[in-house]
């Protein structure tokens, strides 16, 4: 045992024996046969796996993306027409404002005209009393302050009735009733 001590002694502990080296390369390469035999392929697998989960996740990404701009795009074009159609109701509600603040702007020129037809009628109604009435009344004193002045009656209606006419004629002629009652 010497020996052995010896040679133990004298051997580096760094460097194996050649036994040693033998034995060691031998269950590496068998602890690495079964390594690549059993666990490689699991983990080739698990990693293709993993590889296609993520190539997979990035195209639901990409399809989620697109589907996301086309949905983004669908508004914006939504909103355009919606902005569009909020615009041509605006305008048409003011041109239907127009349209009923003209119609009624005409109903009331129409309904001023009527009335002031109707007031032109009645005060040329009244008039034509008036002037009817102020006849009967002038003729009546005319009638009398001739007969005074003559001397004899007028009662007669066909006399009357001419004494009348001539004088309204001659206060026409003269600036007539209106033109003195205007004084």
């Amino acid at each position: 045992m010497t020996n052995l001590a010896q040679a133990a002694a004298s051997q580096n502990p760094i460097v194996p024996t050649w036994p040693e080296l033998i034995i060691g390369t031998v269950a590496f390469l068998i602890v690495f046969g079964v390594l690549g035999k059993l666990l490689l392929p699991r983990a080739q697998v698990m990693l293709r796996e993993r590889t296609e989960q993520i190539e997979g996740g990035l195209e639901r990404a990409e399809e989620t993306q697109a589907e996301a701009q086309r949905a983004l795009e669908q508004y914006r074009q939504q909103l355009a027409e919606a902005r569009h159609e909020a615009a041509r109701l605006r305008e048409e509600a003011r041109e239907q404002g127009a349209q009923i603040i003209a119609e009624m702007r005409e109903e009331a020129q129409a309904e001023a005209r009527r009335l002031t037809e109707a007031a032109n009628a009645q005060i040329e109604a009244e008039r034509q009393q008036a002037l009817a009435s102020l006849r009967t009344e002038v003729g009546a004193l005319a009638t009398d302050l001739a007969g005074r002045i003559v001397g004899e009656s007028l009662q007669d209606e066909a006399r009357q009735s001419r004494v009348v006419d001539r004088f309204l004629d001659d206060l026409d002629q003269h600036g007539g009733i209106g033109a003195r009652a205007a004084r």
